[in-house]
């Protein structure tokens, strides 16, 4: 950026403004301007590319835009250097180089917290904040309100801290941890998509990459803020004491999490039921299990429960899965006649596996009839269970019909004394 401009120089720029070489400039400036846009439109394609923090939504939207246009114009003032008296192009490279770090940070927030309401609000204090230092800055006013900073001191142990030193640790830890968010958001959304077919081992890859750059990050900005790191020993100990008597649930559900995905138990897509209630995994995350059920209703289960409980998984070993219904008939029916055209009428169902094939056995002598279980194999339990059970009953009901077979009804005879 610039040097900031005194109060002399300052007078000089705006005359400067005013004379016709500051059209060129201008001219120069919108060249720069809609080459940038030409450039970030034919590399973006037609369409928008979703999640994309380099193009975003729009062609002005991502990173890519404010920092090339800031390379040109950087560019062009090296070029008219000499030529004309730089004016405009003063005060157009440090806005570009704010809008760029604004566009980068916002990029990176909306693409690590994308169901955060606090990034919009994070977004337009850090927008106000970037430009208000760069209108301080050009006006000659920041350095003078740096070095009033700088005389506020007090110490830590040996260590001498600014309030200068701790803002510049701030914004540089921030810059930092931009950066790991970006960096570690764009390695998962790689492995995510990598080769191996196991999403489960992907996604602990990734959640154990973003734990270990989101750490040295913070190492990295907390040394950039002036803390000296040994201190960092008293503070793990203390952490250690929390964990161990406060934080040992949620300690417990981060190690789970971990435990689940190197195993292998259950990974995302198995057919499961915990705690009563049963589904399809969907994620899982360092802390929880979204089970999906088939009705929509999604149940967020702490790994420490997916450990400790007794957990029925559908799709671990095999994905078959058997299931039964019960029809009654009367008693005086031919059972042996009955029992193989119910069978070949139920093998007809498209979802009921052929190998094993369906069986029927006679269960139970009921007070109203004879009690008939019917079980059959589905291969694809994910496509729901009631579907394919009411297919079973209505091949079943057709079959009876079709045979004049009548299914009994309880029956109650009333005597008056």
């Amino acid at each position: 950026m610039a040097s900031p401009f005194t109060a002399e120089e300052l007078g000089r720029l705006i005359d400067a403004l005013l004379k016709p070489s500051a059209l060129i400039e201008l001219g120069v400036l919108a060249g720069c301007l809609l080459l940038a846009w030409g450039i970030v439109r034919l590399a973006r394609g037609p369409e928008p590319r979703k999640g994309s923090m380099w193009y975003g939504r729009g062609v002005v939207d991502g990173v890519f835009f404010p920092l090339l246009a800031l390379l040109l114009a950087v560019a062009a003032r090296w070029a008219l250097q000499g030529v004309l008296p730089i004016a405009v192009f003063r005060l157009v490279v440090p806005v570009l180089l704010s809008l760029a770090v604004i566009r980068l940070t916002v990029r990176v927030l909306r693409a690590s917290f994308p169901d955060s309401q606090l990034v919009r609000v994070v977004e337009r204090s850090l927008s106000w904040v970037i430009w208000l230092a760069v209108v301080l800055w050009l006006t000659g006013v920041l350095p003078v309100v740096l070095q009033e900073l700088d005389q506020i001191t007090w110490k830590i142990g040996s260590t001498k801290i600014s309030v200068r030193n701790l803002l510049e640790g701030i914004v540089t830890g921030g810059l930092v941890l931009v950066l790991v968010l970006w960096l570690s958001a764009l390695l998962e959304g790689r492995l995510l998509t990598g080769a191996t077919d196991n999403l489960s081992i992907r996604k602990m890859a990734a959640n154990s990459l973003r734990v270990i750059l989101l750490f040295v990050g913070l190492m990295f900005a907390l040394s950039a803020a002036g803390i000296d790191l040994t201190a960092l020993g008293v503070l793990g100990g203390a952490i250690g004491v929390g964990i161990g008597f406060g934080l040992q649930k949620l300690a417990a559900n981060y190690v789970s999490g971990f435990v689940i995905l190197a195993e292998r138990s259950m990974r995302i897509g198995d057919l499961v039921k915990v705690d009563g209630f049963e589904g399809r995994i969907t994620d899982i995350s360092t802390r929880f299990t979204v089970i999906r059920a088939i009705n929509g209703r999604e149940s967020i289960v702490p790994n420490e429960m997916m450990i400790t409980q007794r957990v029925e998984n559908a799709s671990l070993a095999d994905s078959k899965l058997l299931l039964n219904t019960v029809v009654q008939v009367a008693y005086g029916t031919d059972l042996d006649v009955l029992m193989p055209r119910l069978v070949q009428a139920v093998a007809t169902v498209p979802r009921v596996m052929a190998d094993p094939g369906p069986a029927a056995l006679l269960t139970s002598f009921a007070a109203d009839g004879l009690e008939l279980t019917f079980g059959f194999w589905i291969a694809d339990p994910e496509n729901g269970q009631g579907n394919v059970r009411s297919e079973v009953n209505l091949v079943i009901l057709r079959t009876l019909n079709e045979l004049g077979v009548e299914i009994p009804f309880p029956q109650r005879v009333l005597r008056r004394a």
